[in-house]
């Protein structure tokens, strides 16, 4: 039986590493993660567990110790936020490319400018196509359940991993939370026995060479055709976590769909707020769903075409600004989703929540107002939109 407390979310993430016990951390501080490698600090410094924490004088090098160490065989783990995450952007891509199953916790908050400390999802959405997989928690159950889960998937498709959640909004906030005990978590994690690492005397090998062009586009090839096998293997871990925890997770959550009409698309905390507002809105007999994108990378294309399919109208909503002109990302790659659908719902991109801006049941109200205006007229209007913004 799991153990039932009341943790943060970043308490809930030092945690779940305490349980896993890796072998290396390269960590920096930044708002709102800094807690993270904090809290595990005073694991390494009390003795509870034997991981090599290596303290550096940036983010850049904290992925750069993550990705030596990854490299050489070891299970190496980070967490940042922000502008930490953008300044290791080069190394990013480093990472996937050498196929290095490191995890991250990114604690999500926009990116400056102007300078921001509060929580939109810029950050992550920003580095999306860097060959990480990423999994986005609405509450802080979800953020230690997903960190529990990422290594049996990164090490599997031996890709890096970002477990996501909100700036202060998880992070910081306290929640009733259930813990797994720590030997059901090491049994379940398992132990890491790489085939290829840089310290087995009985293998040459390089990691990260130059990648000429006869050699450069099979390597990209091989990453996406890793990404696109990720899938089964976050369903197949989030059956097995289901079995020891009681607790389901997929690519995506349903909520209130089997009859629904109108739907939300989103990510993150605001699924919250979005399910109260769905729940006010059944209460009253409106036939209102949402749908929560919890793996974004790989995009969950096959199951949104089945869950939106036949509905009225749909608001897909993105906590980050795309400046593509045409919407947020997480419109673009929800609308190409639908493409192919034959009964495919009229569709909104509602920009929301930049920088901390607050999300209410009152917001989810007024997109279905305008939702409702769109089906029944026929005609969606403007679909490239922002709302809870001042206006003159």
């Amino acid at each position: 039986m799991g153990v039932k407390t009341r943790l943060s979310g970043n308490e809930a993430v030092a945690y779940a590493m305490k349980q896993i016990d890796p072998d290396v951390m390269g960590a920096f501080p930044i708002t709102p993660s800094t807690e993270i490698p904090q809290y595990y600090a005073s694991y390494i410094a009390n003795g509870e567990v034997h991981t090599e924490f290596v303290p550096v004088e940036s983010e850049h090098s904290a992925m750069s110790t993550c990705i030596g160490a990854s490299a050489a065989g070891a299970r190496a783990v980070t967490a940042t936020s922000s502008a930490g995450l953008a300044f290791m952007w080069e190394l990013l891509y480093v990472a996937a490319s050498s196929r290095l199953p490191i995890v991250m916790a990114v604690v999500n908050r926009a990116l400056t400018g102007p300078i921001n400390i509060n929580n939109d999802h810029s950050d992550s959405m920003g580095c999306r196509d860097t060959g990480w997989i990423q999994i986005y928690a609405e509450n802080n159950q979800e953020v230690y359940d997903n960190y529990v889960q990422a290594m049996p998937i990164a090490e599997h498709c031996r890709l890096p991993i970002m477990i996501c959640q909100d700036g202060f909004i998880t992070s910081h906030a306290l929640a009733n939370i259930e813990l797994l005990e720590d030997e059901k978590v090491k049994n379940f994690v398992g132990e890491y026995d790489p085939e290829h690492y840089l310290l087995n005397p009985d293998e040459t090998l390089a990691v990260g060479p130059y990648g000429v062009s006869p050699y450069y586009m099979e390597i990209k090839k091989a990453q996406a055709e890793a990404m696109k096998d990720a899938r089964q293997r976050i369903i197949q871990v989030g059956q097995a976590f289901e079995k020891i925890s009681g607790r389901s997770y997929g690519m995506i959550e349903k909520y209130q769909m089997d009859d629904a009409e109108y739907a939300f698309v989103c990510i993150g905390s605001s699924a919250g707020t979005g399910k109260a507002a769905v729940n006010e809105m059944r209460a009253r007999g409106v036939k209102a769903g949402l749908v929560k994108i919890r793996v974004f990378r790989p995009f969950p294309a096959a199951e949104l075409a089945e869950a939106l399919s036949g509905l009225k109208a749909v608001a897909v909503m993105d906590k980050s600004e795309g400046f593509s002109a045409c919407g947020g990302p997480v419109f673009a790659e929800t609308r190409s989703a639908l493409y192919d659908v034959k009964d495919r719902p009229l569709m909104i991109n509602y920009v929301y929540g930049l920088g901390g801006r607050d999300v209410t049941t009152d917001t989810f109200e007024e997109i279905y107002r305008a939702l409702k205006d769109a089906a029944d007229s026929g005609d969606p209007g403007e679909v490239y939109r922002h709302i809870g913004v001042r206006e003159a």
